[in-house]
């Protein structure tokens, strides 16, 4: 597999001189293409701002990060967003769908706004509406429809310009049990199916464990790794809950 994104040494701050907070300090990692990568760690650890920094909604004090050869860091605000437009796809915990418009009509809106022609438009929605098994509910409103199947279809939107990497930040946090299990087979299948590259924060060891590898974030900085390799599900989220310990996560939060 090619490398995707490469992490080098990044750090980042909050606060001005005097009462500084070091939020991330010194990381380095890299993805490859087709990784379904989870990132760990009690709150405060740092995922989410490495969610944030990666994803360019927020900006790195130092260090760099690399998409294949493109430094993002150096990249002014109208070139981010041409960026960010181009190549990634976000899963937001709250949906972030649009209740005036259908199921299938928030998947379109990703499309129409990169102006892709109507034909291409309606074969591709439909793809994606099938794959992912909610064609059937495709002329429903986001608030007829339940937050498994509303999380489905912000994983069609995400996914249906072909992104380079795809960002879900606590994707679970809102679902139940039965919706969160759905929802975290509809990532391993966008995963092993359409080749999606993922990028998970989580606190659920649950959701971490349908990973193929796990950063753990610890004030600020990784602390351990663990790859689940030919390891079968069950074992690898005991490696995960064996780690929680170490960071100060928290196992009872797993139902």
């Amino acid at each position: 597999m090619k490398e995707l994104i490469k992490i080098d040494d990044i750090e980042k701050y909050y606060g001005k001189s005097g009462n500084i907070k070091k939020v991330l300090k010194r990381i380095s990692f890299s993805i490859e293409e087709g990784e379904f990568t989870g990132v760990m760690g009690a709150s405060g650890s740092g995922k989410t701002t490495l969610l944030n920094v990666i994803s360019t909604i927020d900006k790195v004090t130092s260090g760099h990060i690399y998409y294949r050869n493109t430094d993002i860091t150096e990249m002014d605000e109208d070139e981010l967003s041409d960026f960010r437009k181009e190549n990634l796809g976000f899963v937001f915990q709250d949906f972030n769908l649009l209740d005036t418009l259908t199921i299938e009509e928030n998947i379109i809106l990703a499309m129409t706004l990169r102006n892709k022609n109507k034909n291409e438009i309606k074969t591709k929605v439909d793809q994606i509406l099938k794959r992912l098994n909610i064609y059937e509910i495709k002329d429903k409103f986001p608030y007829e429809v339940s937050g498994g199947q509303k999380q489905r279809c912000a994983c069609a939107r995400a996914i249906i310009n072909d992104p380079k990497l795809i960002l879900a930040d606590e994707p679970t946090g809102a679902l139940d049990s039965k919706s969160a299990q759905m929802l975290l087979e509809t990532f391993q299948l966008m995963n092993e199916k359409l080749k999606a590259t993922i990028l998970m924060v989580t606190h659920d060891a649950i959701s971490a464990s349908y990973c193929n590898r796990i950063l753990f974030l610890k004030d600020g900085e990784i602390f351990y790794e663990l790859v689940k390799g030919d390891k079968n599900r069950r074992d690898f989220l005991n490696d995960i809950l064996d780690v929680l310990a170490f960071t100060g996560g928290d196992p009872s939060d797993v139902q």
